[in-house]
């Protein structure tokens, strides 16, 4: 790359205007190419702006070599899409805010570009501008005291127009996502720099708004944001109502004003002021902050300057990754207070974010091993994807979608977990991409207090219901009751097996004396054995059930019957919930679930040889936990929780981790 970065722009519309005029005052780059989605748009703006290549299409632009980085400033449910696309062309990008939709696909777009090794930035030109800069100079040195309140407002007033981006739901349109983000950067900002951290996230979000009549998005919205250190900050935005666009910081010894908070001027340089009001002072003082150049200028410089540095994020005072997740998570709770919900994120109408049709195993870096499962026609994959953790289906269907790309084709769910949301989601999920003969559906039920043969009949068919399916791959029991006769659990599981609601057949939380029974009674009777077992195993040994009626497999005894019989093991809290990472450090004492199920001084004494043996490997210590999980001497699938994509992508690793059988009995201290 030489010392001068190449641009490209996807979009043609007014903020694409201005990151032109901003690159022509840039000392670091060029506009190079400009992308729409018609040749004579892309020729009418080339023709404006003197951009030297024009194309009619946005892959056209991304197959550019030339281009270094790509603004992308389509619409706002396309940003993920066209991200993502141009990250895997190699292209280093910055993204129109909101960055995403959502959260999710947010973190989609980071977890691309880590695994590319390319640079990506939210445009919130603001942050770049010396004014934002100078704010927090005077926040952390105390200028005011300490923050209380934080006042942010960025609206407008645009005239309705059902079919134009900014009253349009199916586009993301209202003042939330639109300028409302600016207030929610803001005062995380000012509210990080009064705590000692780069941007803080608020621990309590709500907030009204009206919403259109017609479009249902927000017209004016406000919001409340608690943060840490008992910092309050208001927020308002509006595409329907004029308001007062400043900020306001209130300090125990004085306030801070900020007349023209977001210097959005787009065609020149602006002078702006801090005006700061301190206890006791007669005046106020008065700051003034000259540009020569546009804030969107300045953005450009500092992406270039990233980029030129072989950087993969920007430093404060521009948007951080972690700066734009928690960003867009608190935008999507103000979205959910005020009742905001686009087309594009309800569950029927979710697209994969990159927006193009999923392919199994398809990722560049798949990785999935696979094993089988009696009864069960098609591979298993040797992770598994829990869904007992639906947050929304925005976040799920992320999380689901890379799996499947990488590979992963086996999900557990039971008629127990969300009270019947797990398996409308996962259903739907299945169901809208249209994978079901790819994947794996592990359902349990008989769950107690309905853990009888006629109990286990009703919650099954229940589930195919919610499933929107008419079999299962592996049913299990997720209880035991030792008051049934095992035989009459064999017989009513042996129905739905010749029914074909059923293909293999096991069972969670059961003892080893129960299982025997079971197969034992099936093996007499010609009727379908137990094909897995699903109890807990993981390298920290359970001390107290997580909940009531778990049983553990990490005894020896299970082990040894493991290795012996070779029954395949579903293994959840595979990774002991998060004890191999910082919420396992004893000193952690607040989370009270860690310290009663995990906390031990044997379990203390796995940790430290976990991170001792990461350490030497060169990876992590909840990697060598899972490791020792999926290396023991029997079949094992353990079942995963990821609420990142991130946390899948470390699951991942531990496949490619083997342990030979000295590391195994050393790190569980035999």
């Amino acid at each position: 790359m030489s010392a001068t970065v190449n641009w490209g722009i996807l979009g043609a519309g007014s903020i694409a205007k201005a990151i032109a005029t901003g690159l022509g005052q840039s000392r670091t780059g060029k506009l190079l190419a400009v992308a729409s989605r018609s040749q004579e748009k892309a020729d009418k703006f080339g023709a404006e702006r003197n951009v030297p290549r024009r194309y009619g299409s946005y892959e056209a632009l991304l197959n550019d070599k030339d281009v270094d980085v790509v603004y992308v400033c389509t619409p706002h449910p396309l940003h993920a899409r066209w991200a993502i696309r141009a990250i895997e062309a190699g292209k280093n990008v910055l993204v129109e805010k909101p960055f995403a939709l959502n959260a999710p696909q947010a973190a989609a777009i980071f977890e691309a570009a880590r695994e590319a090794g390319v640079f990506a930035m939210e445009a919130f030109m603001y942050r770049c501008n010396p004014q934002t800069a100078k704010v927090i100079e005077l926040i952390r040195q105390g200028a005011i005291g300490s923050v209380g309140v934080i006042q942010a407002t960025f609206s407008f007033h645009s005239g309705f127009n059902p079919d134009g981006r900014l009253w349009s739901n199916a586009m993301a349109g209202g003042g939330i996502m639109d300028v409302g983000c600016y207030a929610v950067s803001m005062c995380r900002l000012i509210a990080g720099a009064a705590t000692g951290k780069p941007c803080a996230d608020p621990i309590a979000v709500t907030g009204a708004g009206k919403l259109n009549d017609k479009t249902r998005v927000d017209e004016f919205a406000v919001g409340t944001l608690k943060f840490p250190g008992d910092i309050v900050a208001t927020i308002a935005t509006g595409v329907g109502i004029n308001q007062e666009n400043v900020v306001r910081i209130f300090g125990s010894d004085g306030s801070i004003f900020l007349p023209n908070p977001w210097v959005a001027n787009r065609e020149t340089g602006e002078t702006s002021k801090i005006i700061v009001k301190k206890k006791g002072a007669k005046e106020p003082e008065e700051i003034v902050i000259e540009t020569k150049v546009t804030s969107f200028s300045m953005e450009a410089d500092v992406v270039g300057e990233a980029v030129l540095a072989g950087k993969k994020q920007a430093d404060s005072p521009a948007m951080s990754w972690g700066d734009t997740l928690g960003n867009m998570t608190t935008l999507d709770q103000w979205r959910a207070a005020v009742g905001v919900v686009y087309e594009p994120e309800t569950p029927k109408a979710l697209e994969p974010v990159h927006g193009r049709p999923l392919a199994f195993a398809s990722s560049p870096r798949a990785s999935m091993k696979y094993g089988q499962i009696a009864g069960v026609s098609k591979k298993v994959s040797r992770l598994i994807m829990g869904v007992d953790n639906i947050v929304t289906p925005g976040h799920t269907f992320v999380l689901w979608d890379d799996f499947f790309e990488r590979g992963g084709n086996v999900w557990d769910s039971a008629w127990i977990y969300g009270g019947g949301k797990a398996e409308g989601a996962l259903g739907t999920w299945v169901n809208t991409r249209g994978v079901r003969e790819q994947v794996v559906i592990l359902d349990k039920g008989a769950h107690t207090p309905m853990c009888t043969p006629d109990g286990l009949k009703s919650q099954h068919k229940e589930s195919l219901s919610r499933l929107g399916m008419t079999y299962v791959d592996i049913y299990m029991m997720h209880r035991d009751n030792s008051e049934v006769p095992v035989g009459e659990f064999v017989d009513v599981l042996y129905e739905q097996v010749k029914a074909g609601t059923m293909r293999a057949i096991g069972g969670s939380n059961f003892s080893i004396e129960r299982i025997e029974a079971f197969n034992e009674y099936a093996r007499k009777n010609g009727k379908t054995p137990f094909a897995a077992v699903s109890n807990n195993l993981s390298l920290a040994y359970m001390n107290n059930p997580v909940w009531g009626g778990c049983i553990t497999a990490s005894k020896k005894e299970y082990r040894d019957w493991h290795s012996r019989t070779q029954m395949p093991l579903m293994p959840w809290s595979s990774q002991a919930r998060g004890f191999f990472t910082d919420r396992g450090d004893p000193s952690n004492t607040s989370d009270k679930e860690m310290n009663r199920v995990w906390q031990s001084p044997e379990n203390q004494q796995r940790r430290t040889r976990a991170y001792e043996l990461a350490s030497k490997r060169g990876v992590e210590p909840i990697q060598i936990a899972l490791a020792w999980v999926l290396c023991q001497p029997f079949p094992t699938f353990p079942l995963i929780g990821p609420r990142q994509l991130s946390e899948t992508h470390s699951s991942m690793k531990a496949l490619s981790i083997e342990l030979t059988g000295e590391e195994i009995k050393w790190l569980n201290l035999e």
